[in-house]
């Protein structure tokens, strides 16, 4: 089977780490963030993965080149929306396939999806999450056999008939192509709403954890989800924190966090925070929901709240920042 990665954005949420590396390629632990949304695939069930993406493709491309990983590049010259980026792959995708958001870190198992989809037909089964708010989503009614009957794109509140959302994970067959329109358009807006008046719709409610680890926080959030249930194959916990290194003397105070390789944190206290390769953080400096790119030096005595620092990013001992983003210092100077 065939994996479609709809990973068109350019990861705007989590710049200043976008802005030179595509968000498919984050690491997130000891995978990429396109590895860790496959995570939930049994293996040996994927031969190829599609990315639909526009955004340094050519990085994607160079870095599966020689990995395990089947990835082939579908590239949108334009945005497209999630309808016009799978559609753009009708050429290259056939028979049944998963599709997926590219920043979703969930739970769900594959093979529930394929036994739900082989039990009822159709042209789509989406996996779905309970939330107490859905208007922010796509909420679908479920019937008793678990087709869906309605389909509904981010309603307002006296719209809401379900707290079921769409949890960005598909099986779907190459049929789909084919009440697609041409160009841009939306799966959310214009695809499943007509699949389900049609009763071609399947949808299965799963438990555990489902995260959108596409802003800081939420990013946070999916580490820590990582860590809690050990998707890594390399590194170690130590803790509640994962170090690439686990024998590594790091000396920091630290606590549900993500510590790359070479990192230099001795005195330091760290919550719910991202350090990557080679990054450095002073002596008496207090980390909380934290995204340290490689090479960035934190000063000593400081306090980051809510931060992302860029590659080589500095802050000056003793700064105090809230929810700040800084890029590089020769990007700041450019």
């Amino acid at each position: 089977m065939q994996a479609v990665i709809l990973a068109g954005g350019v990861g705007s949420r989590l710049r200043p780490w976008t802005s030179t590396v595509p968000k498919p390629l984050l690491p997130m632990l000891d995978q990429t963030l396109l590895e860790q949304v496959l995570w939930g695939v049994p293996e040996g069930t994927i031969d190829e993965v599609v990315v639909a993406g526009g955004y340094r493709v050519d990085q994607i491309e160079a870095h599966f080149a020689e990995h395990e990983l089947n990835v082939r590049i579908v590239p949108e010259r334009e945005a497209l929306g999630t309808g016009g980026a799978l559609g753009n792959c009708r050429d290259v995708v056939s028979g049944r396939f998963a599709c997926f958001n590219g920043d979703i870190i969930s739970s769900l198992n594959v093979e529930h999806l394929r036994a739900l989809h082989a039990t009822n037909g159709g042209v789509g089964t989406l996996a779905l999450w309970e939330v107490e708010d859905p208007t922010r989503f796509g909420i679908v009614g479920l019937d008793a056999s678990h087709r869906i009957t309605r389909f509904k794109e981010k309603p307002a509140a006296e719209e809401v008939f379900s707290t079921l959302i769409n949890a960005g994970s598909y099986l779907l067959e190459e049929d789909v192509f084919d009440i697609m329109p041409e160009g841009k358009h939306s799966l959310e807006r214009d695809v499943f709403p007509t699949l389900a008046s049609q009763g071609e719709l399947n949808g299965l409610p799963f438990d555990g954890y489902f995260i959108d680890a596409g802003t800081p926080e939420s990013w946070s959030n999916g580490v820590q989800a990582c860590i809690e249930h050990r998707r890594f194959r390399s590194g170690g916990v130590v803790g509640t924190s994962w170090f690439a290194d686990p024998t590594a003397q790091i000396g920091a105070d630290h606590a549900s966090s993500m510590v790359a390789s070479n990192v230099k944190a001795a005195g330091a206290t760290l919550r719910r925070s991202t350090l990557l390769e080679g990054a450095e953080v002073g002596h008496g400096s207090i980390l909380n929901g934290c995204l340290i790119g490689p090479g960035a030096v934190v000063g000593a005595n400081c306090r980051l709240n809510n931060v992302v620092l860029g590659p080589g990013a500095v802050v000056n001992d003793g700064e105090h920042l809230e929810g700040e983003r800084r890029p590089a210092e020769d990007e700041r100077s450019a």
